[in-house]
């Protein structure tokens, strides 16, 4: 099934960016910010990415390159995320998107860290480092949900769906599908818009 699909990107990784909408054979429109919205106002920016970009799309796509992190700053990271919050809002003439994450190949090693033994369960999880360091807080809070009482969490918990790059552009529409169906889940009662 063909989704509308917002590419939230840094100027960095646009070449990503256009991959996805020049040469993967993917139904989709493509509505990415390309050019900055021309205020300091919060809340117009919000409305305005809502009301121009995001109001008929229902997958939001965010790339993960090396400058998505919540570290290097809000106003550095200004648009992506406005452009999360707007996907994540829910409301009049705006429905929640689903949030797919594509860690791009510079990202791998710093996200995709291996395995370790649980000191709580004494199982075996993977350590998928989405934090502060690897991505914004609009993705990480929605994609490490708060579990209380809980050492891991599964597909069920997690609202934003995370593929790498290599695995994306095998089976584009496996994971945008994936993103679209969590907005039908429980957990999308659970998200928040500014964590």
């Amino acid at each position: 099934m063909a989704h509308k699909c917002f590419i939230s990107f840094k100027t960095e990784d646009i070449a990503y960016k256009n991959h996805i909408r020049d040469a993967m054979d993917i139904d989709m429109i493509d509505k990415s910010l390309n050019e900055p919205i021309n205020s300091f106002d919060d809340d117009y920016i919000m409305r305005k990415i809502r009301e121009d970009y995001l109001s008929d799309s229902t997958v939001t796509i965010f790339l993960i390159g090396t400058r998505s992190s919540e570290d290097l700053g809000s106003h550095e990271q200004r648009y992506i995320k406005k452009e999360l919050q707007a996907s994540l809002y829910n409301g009049q003439n705006n429905s929640k998107s689903g949030i797919l994450g594509i860690v791009l190949p510079s990202m791998y090693d710093s996200v995709y860290q291996g395995s370790y033994n649980c000191p709580t369960c004494g199982g075996s999880h993977n350590y998928v480092g989405i934090n502060d360091s690897t991505v914004i807080k609009e993705f990480n809070h929605n994609y490490y949900i708060p579990a209380y009482g809980k050492c891991s969490w599964s597909e069920d918990d997690r609202y934003c769906v995370l593929v790498k790059w290599s695995d994306f552009v095998q089976n584009p529409e496996f994971y945008i599908d994936k993103a679209f169906d969590k907005r039908s889940k429980p957990i999308a009662d659970k998200t928040k818009v500014k964590p």
